[in-house]
């Protein structure tokens, strides 16, 4: 079955005798569920106004369209949301609505904020049948319930994403890239930590292995004047040296994509060493943000089951990425109040507990 308009997802929707899976572009496996929801027929830019640096496009609209138009006005989607292809094995189109769905991020988080920061509207179904509208195409826009940013990052549990309206911002004029080895991950951390604690504008800051160590990358971007100046500052301060663009492979994550399990673990940057410490198993790490995001690699499932306990101790989320993880959550498991609010939101949104269900609990 092909869905072409809004209409024929909530007509879908209503139809629908048991639970489905929602599918667009196919990035992602999915498994559990026989009935497929598929919205790629849901594409293209609706609207698009460089001057307002506003986009509003069909959930379907693969990313490579929407990325080709934004570049002929140069200008970007300045959250930088990954692709999961290399690192999931997977083949499909990225689209827009996937990147809004789990809120996809990388390494600019840290300045610009994530995907749901950009969100200004968004049309959807829910488990109803019933098309809504929330937010619109500037910044100050919501009033009653900001559903804009309970949609970004529901991976679908609450509706099908039809439509969304984002922001956009101008590329940059340079980037520079500044690079060191070091030893472990706490000296990693603490270069990368002082970078972002510098006056000098850091909108990158991760770190993957080599070797024995791990190799920081810092970025700064801006006016060409600007980066000079702020690249030398930091050079001096950090002893860096100048290196090459890695961004697309760290906001990729590719260095893990041989590995049969992969653990997303989000933590307080100055409790990344002290979480590795304690891991097992673990065959490769690459750390963003400071170290506030851990990507861990490994073969076994065990890797999951030992991130959510220490995240359960010290605080923090671990998410199982990749790999089948039999009954461990893929999420962490949440405190009883907030486990009652999502279960709440999640009645409400979709009483016949219909769409992915089992993704988010």
């Amino acid at each position: 079955m092909t869905l072409q308009t809004e209409d024929d997802v909530a007509d879908f929707v209503r139809a629908a005798k048991g639970p489905v899976a929602v599918r667009g572009g196919g990035t992602r496996a999915q498994g559990g569920v026989d009935e497929t929801l598929p919205v790629a027929g849901l594409s293209g830019i609706t609207l698009y106004e460089p001057g307002a640096l506003t986009l509003v496009a069909k959930a379907g609209t693969p990313m490579t369209e929407i990325e080709t138009a934004l570049a002929a006005e140069r200008q970007q989607l300045a959250f930088e949301p990954m692709d999961h292809r290399t690192l999931l094995g997977t083949a499909g189109v990225p689209t827009i609505g996937g990147v809004v769905a789990t809120n996809a991020s990388g390494p600019r988080r840290i300045q610009v904020g994530a995907c749901r920061d950009h969100l200004l509207g968004v049309r959807f179904v829910d488990g109803s049948g019933t098309v809504v509208k929330n937010g619109g195409r500037v910044m100050k826009n919501v009033t009653g319930y900001d559903l804009v940013k309970l949609l970004a990052g529901s991976h679908g549990t609450l509706g099908v994403l039809t439509e969304v309206s984002l922001k956009v911002l101008p590329l940059p004029e340079r980037v520079a890239t500044l690079t060191k080895v070091v030893p472990d991950a706490a000296a990693a951390v603490r270069i990368l930590s002082d970078a972002l604690g510098s006056p000098y504008d850091v909108t990158g800051a991760a770190a993957a292995q080599d070797g024995d160590g791990f190799r920081v990358h810092v970025r700064v971007e801006g006016f060409d004047d600007s980066v000079g100046y702020r690249a030398a500052q930091l050079r001096d301060l950090l002893h860096l040296d100048d290196g090459a663009d890695p961004w697309a492979d760290l906001r990729d994550v590719t260095a893990l994509g041989d590995c049969p399990f992969v653990v997303r673990v989000s933590v307080r940057p100055l409790q990344a060493a002290g979480l590795l410490s304690r891991m097992d198993g673990v065959d490769r790490v690459q750390l963003d943000w400071s170290g506030g995001l851990i990507w861990l690699g490994g073969a076994q499932a065990a890797l999951l089951a030992q991130a959510q306990a220490i995240c359960a101790d010290i605080g923090g989320h671990a998410t199982g990425i990749k790999g089948d993880f039999g009954p461990l959550p893929r999420f962490q498991p949440q405190p009883a109040p907030l486990a009652a609010i999502s279960a709440g939101l999640r009645a409400k949104f979709d009483p016949r507990g219909i769409l992915n269900p089992g993704v988010m609990g």
